[in-house]
């Protein structure tokens, strides 16, 4: 083993910038280009990679350090030879400082509840100031590093209204859990839901120049009950309402012959009944979806301002229906499991959604989401993209259909596919393919060997 300096690399024209986030500690390992600590100027935060991977020996900076080019960050244990260093850090971190309005646009996106954001590096450093009060929406930047705005952002959880217990007020990961578990037990109401999107009533869609939502008294017409929205709708209603606005949403609609596949599922459950583990057609979907997102990698992308991040990875969503509302976990890796391990994971997910005891990680990261209605019946429907997304796939009920087979009609059980896409991304053609693909799959599940 041999031990390695870690040294702060170039961060352009700016001297004695405060460390405001120590993000490892001794023993930890890191990869190459992990962030170690994040640092702010008086005009953005940005945060610092180790330029190799190796584990962490020592910490030589702490909270509230003032640091410069050249000083030693920390040491780290490598491998015989050592890891070959990332490429130089310099460029992007010094893009980071150069162009705070980068950031700035991302804590809008990932608080969109905030009223007026100022672009100005002078405004960005006085609004990080204060420590954030949760009791009212705030005008200024939330008080985060990047990484912590992300994980914000996948949550849909408003900055503005998070309190900090970091440095000077700053938020940090910690925060973020327990305001979202707070939201979730119903001990916090998050304001930014109705300052964003209200599901009805007030002022909804007055800052899109609409007219205000229709005031009625119900009661002249009969009687009425009044019921509060679960907490799960409150939180997922602002989300669905600004995608449902904001993303130029397509569906295709197509169906699917699984007569084969379903009767390959049945014999497999027959078989394998003692194991305990049901598979599901979802399972087999799950899988057909993967393979599709491989020959049509766009449709595992997000837009990222003006450019488009291709996944590498394949994580696919599956809304799973609760008695407080519809909720989304994710089964990770999706390429890497067969068709068993999924069926198991998501029966042990389902049931944690059920029982409201899914973790804030279990349900983000997506790249896809299929929306499944099951057995519950109709034919088509339009599932709305859950943002950063681009695409989302809704199943209906299958049923049996007389299908000609160029010689006479046969009983096939088809299965309606509900393809919704953002057309920012992607075009007709594209998701004419992908659906045709998809059913071409599920037709005959061999072609995920090819």
């Amino acid at each position: 083993m041999a031990v390695i300096d870690i040294k702060v690399p170039d961060i352009g024209d700016f001297k004695d910038v405060t460390v405001i986030e120590v993000l490892v500690k001794p023993g930890d390992s890191v990869k190459v280009e992990q962030s170690l600590i994040t640092v702010e100027s008086d005009k953005a935060s940005m945060e610092i990679p180790s330029s190799h991977a190796g584990v962490v020996k020592d910490l030589k900076v702490k909270l509230g350090d003032k640091i410069n080019i050249g000083d030693l960050l920390a040491q780290l244990e490598v491998g015989e030879g050592g890891a070959a260093p990332a490429a130089p850090a310099a460029a992007p971190v010094a893009a980071a400082v150069a162009a705070p309005t980068v950031a700035v646009a991302a804590v809008a996106a990932a608080a969109p509840a905030v009223a007026a954001i100022v672009a100005t590096p002078a405004a960005v450093a006085a609004a990080a100031e204060p420590a954030h009060n949760p009791a009212t929406l705030v005008s200024g930047l939330p008080h985060a590093s990047p990484s912590v705005r992300k994980f914000a952002r996948e949550l849909g959880v408003p900055l503005g209204e998070v309190k900090g217990t970091g440095l000077k007020g700053r938020i940090t990961d910690k925060d973020i859990e327990l305001f979202t578990q707070a939201v979730m037990s119903g001990a916090v109401k998050t304001q930014a839901i109705s300052a964003q999107a209200p599901v009805g009533g007030g002022d909804s869609g007055a800052g899109l120049g609409l007219i205000p939502w229709p005031k009625v008294d119900f009661t002249k017409f009969g009687p009425v009950e009044r019921k509060d929205l679960s907490r799960i709708k409150k939180i997922s209603g602002a989300n669905l309402l600004r995608n449902a606005i904001m993303i130029p949403a397509v569906t295709n609609h197509d169906d699917a012959d699984i007569t084969d596949l379903e009767a390959f599922r049945v014999a497999t459950n027959k078989e394998n009944e003692k194991s305990g583990i049901k598979v599901t057609m979802l399972a087999f979907l799950i899988k057909a979806c993967v393979a599709a997102l491989k020959k049509f990698p766009e449709f595992n992308a997000s837009l990222d301002g003006d450019q488009l991040v291709l996944k590498q990875y394949y994580h696919i969503g599956f809304a799973a229906d609760t008695p407080n509302g519809l909720m989304v976990p994710v089964i990770k890796d999706a390429d890497k499991k067969g068709i068993f391990q999924i069926s198991q994971e998501m029966g042990d997910l389902a049931k944690k959604a059920r029982d409201g005891k899914l973790s804030p990680a279990e349900m983000t990261g997506a790249g896809f989401t299929i929306s499944s209605l099951g057995g519950i019946g109709g034919r088509y429907f339009t599932p709305i993209i859950n943002a950063p997304e681009v695409a989302i796939l809704g199943v209906c009920k299958s049923q049996m259909e007389p299908v000609w087979d160029g010689k006479a009609f046969a009983p096939r059980l088809m299965l309606p596919l509900s393809l919704t896409w953002d057309h920012r991304v992607i075009d007709g053609a594209s998701a004419a393919r992908f659906n045709v693909y998809l059913g071409q799959i599920l037709g005959d599940f061999r072609r995920v060997l090819l």
